[in-house]
């Protein structure tokens, strides 16, 4: 059973009963083969268990197709929310517009061109968070002394106003450098 529909955007919309995940990848291929110049975006919600669930759904099917124009903006794709596990995937669903507002409000002077102290810092804020806030790691992989890398982090604190030895600011920090 299945009910399919025109959201007042213009988008389309199905519901399907049962179990569609292998059915509906057929079925994007049919779609795209009936307009193979047009490039189609889709977002699926994650199943739900009975009606109780319907509500949510929509907005999971939005997030996921906001994640597919972001993604692959000149190229078909189909995105499901489930599979939307990390960081990156989350992300993906925020506008490019609001993503880069934020990684521009949180990384503030450390993404600041034409001063090279300052490129240093971001290089090596991304290489500390990568090396999860390891000193000796983050200075043996910038090939620096690890007083160096203390002081920078130092500098990259101050900067932003964040800590990074607290959680909250290094996530806050990561995901101001995956939205750049």
């Amino acid at each position: 059973m299945a009910a399919v529909g025109r959201l007042p955007d213009g988008s389309a919309f199905a519901v399907l009963a049962g179990s569609p995940a292998g059915r509906l990848g057929d079925v994007w291929q049919l779609v795209g083969g009936c307009v193979p110049d047009t490039v189609l975006h889709g977002g699926t919600a994650a199943p739900v268990a009975g009606p109780e669930g319907l509500p949510g759904a929509p907005a999971q099917a939005r997030y996921a197709l906001s994640a597919a124009r972001t993604g692959a903006p000149g190229t078909s794709r189909l995105t499901d929310a489930t599979s939307l596990t990390s960081l990156d995937g989350l992300l993906a669903g925020v506008p490019a517009e609001v993503r880069r507002a934020f990684g521009a409000k949180v990384l503030g002077p450390l993404l600041e061109t034409g001063r090279p102290p300052i490129a240093v810092l971001l290089d090596t804020l991304e290489t500390f968070l990568a090396c999860d806030g390891s000193w000796a790691r983050t200075a043996q992989a910038l090939h620096l002394h690890v007083n160096t890398v203390h002081y920078r982090v130092e500098r990259i604190e101050r900067l932003t106003g964040r800590a990074l030895s607290r959680l909250t600011d290094r996530l806050d920090l990561w995901a101001a450098l995956l939205c750049r």
